[in-house]
C-alpha cells in the first residue's frame, strides 16, 4: 500500500514559494502526482491565508496558495475521532512537559486520524513519535540540490 502523507503548514510555504525546499519536496515526494493524494487539515487553511496576509504575498502566491488549497485532500478537524485524537496528544504532551502550539496538536491530531504520514518543516513533532503517528522531518537550511 502506498504511503499516504499529510502535509503540514510549513510544507505548503514552501510549495508555494517554490523555493529550493519546496522544489525538493515536489521532486522527493512527487505531491501534485501521489496516490493517493496527499492530505491536509483544515486548520492549514487558516494558518496559510494568515501567513499570506503576514507576508504580503502577491497574486502569484496567492493563485499558488489557492491551487495548492483546493488541490490536496482536506481532513475536517470537526469529527470525534480528531477531537479524542487532540485529547490524547495534548494531554500526552503536556504529560512529557511539552506544550504544543495548538494548531500543531490539531494537524498531528488528523495526521494520526487519517493513518497518514506527517511532512514538516516543524521540531514540535518529535515526542509524538511512533506512539501517535510518523514523520520525515526536513531542515530547509540543508535541504539538498535536487
Amino acid at each position: 500500500m502506498p504511503t499516504a502523507y499529510f502535509l503540514d503548514t510549513n510544507i505548503l510555504v514552501h510549495l508555494v514559494r517554490r523555493d529550493r525546499t519546496g522544489e525538493y519536496l515536489l521532486k522527493k515526494y512527487s505531491l501534485y502526482l501521489a496516490e493517493p493524494r496527499p492530505m491536509i487539515s483544515d486548520v492549514t487553511e487558516g494558518e496559510l491565508r494568515s501567513l499570506a496576509i503576514q507576508w504580503q504575498w502577491g497574486a502569484r502566491k496567492v493563485s499558488q496558495m489557492n491551487f495548492a488549497l483546493s488541490y490536496f485532500w482536506r481532513i475536517s478537524i470537526n469529527t470525534s475521532d480528531v477531537f479524542q485524537a487532540y485529547a490524547a496528544i495534548d494531554s500526552f504532551s503536556e504529560t512529557q512537559g511539552i506544550s504544543m502550539g495548538k494548531n500543531d496538536v490539531w494537524i498531528a491530531a488528523s495526521a494520526h486520524v487519517a493513518e497518514a504520514h506527517l511532512l514538516t518543516t516543524d521540531r514540535d513533532f518529535s515526542h509524538l513519535q511512533p506512539k501517535f503517528l510518523t514523520f520525515d522531518w526536513l531542515d530547509p537550511a540543508n535541504t539538498p540540490n535536487i
